[in-house]
């Protein structure tokens, strides 16, 4: 896991609570699926790796395409 800065963590977790409240899990359950999505770290190899484009984009978008990728990869029904 490479280092992130304040502002990365915040979306971090602005996006797992975002993903949590559209899946009506708990921030902790959301968090473990987005580390052990099959071939992929979620956290790590797309919402920090690809932090400054979504950070632009409205909440909305950003949870779509977050469990949308966890659905691909087979973390999520």
């Amino acid at each position: 896991m490479k280092t992130i800065n304040k502002d990365e963590l915040e979306f971090a977790i602005f996006c797992i609570e975002g993903v949590a409240k559209e899946l009506a899990l708990k921030g902790s359950e959301v968090y473990e699926l987005m580390m052990s999505c099959p071939g992929l770290n979620v956290l790590d190899d797309y919402v920090i790796e690809f932090y400054n484009v979504l950070h632009t984009q409205g909440q909305e978008y950003i949870v779509r395409e977050i469990i949308e990728l966890m659905r691909k990869k087979g973390a999520i029904k």
